[in-house]
C-alpha cells in the first residue's frame, strides 16, 4: 500500500492509454455537453475543430478512468480529492485519439487537524498518441498516512 510518507515533490509518473471513440464523444455530449460540434459533423465543420471534438468535461472524465485504474492498481492510501486547480483544455481531443497520463508531485502535507491523513499536489499533463499536451491541471488529493 502506497501512503503519504511514500510520495516526495520530484516525483514523476507516466501511466493510462484510453483511446477516444466518436460513439463515446457523441454519448457523452448528448447528455451532458449538448453543443453542436460535440454532436454533428456538419456543425463542427463550421468551428474551428473542423470535426467532432471531445467535450473539454468528457476529457476530464477520460482522465479520471485513468487515474482512477492506476490508484486501484498501485494500491494507494487514497481519500479522494477536494479539487483540481488551474485547468485548462489546451487542444481539442478527437475520435481516433489516444490518451495517456505524465504527472510531477508538487506537494507533499501532512494534515495539521487530522494526524492520519495529509494531502498532496500534483501537476497532471495529459497527452495524446502524438504526444501533444491536449489538458493540464493540477490534482489535489487526500492520503492516508502510514499506521504507526
Amino acid at each position: 500500500m502506497i501512503y503519504l510518507e511514500d510520495l516526495e515533490v520530484g516525483q514523476k509518473a507516466s501511466f493510462g492509454s484510453y483511446h477516444v471513440t466518436r460513439d463515446e464523444v457523441i454519448e457523452f455530449a448528448s447528455k451532458y455537453d449538448m453543443q453542436p460540434f460535440h454532436l454533428s459533423d456538419e456543425a463542427a465543420a463550421k468551428t474551428h475543430f473542423g470535426r467532432i471534438a471531445a467535450s473539454g468535461w468528457h476529457t476530464c472524465a477520460m482522465t479520471m478512468a485513468m487515474i482512477a485504474t492506476n490508484v486501484v492498481e498501485t494500491e494507494q492510501a487514497g481519500l479522494g480529492s477536494p479539487g483540481v486547480d488551474e485547468l485548462r483544455w489546451l487542444k481539442p481531443v478527437y475520435p481516433g485519439d489516444t490518451l495517456r497520463i505524465e504527472s510531477e508531485i508538487v506537494e507533499v502535507r501532512p494534515s495539521r487537524s487530522k494526524p492520519d491523513i495529509g494531502s498532496f499536489r500534483t501537476a497532471v499533463t495529459v497527452l495524446n498518441q502524438v504526444d501533444v499536451p491536449v489538458m493540464t491541471f493540477t490534482s489535489i488529493v487526500l492520503m492516508r498516512r502510514r499506521p504507526e
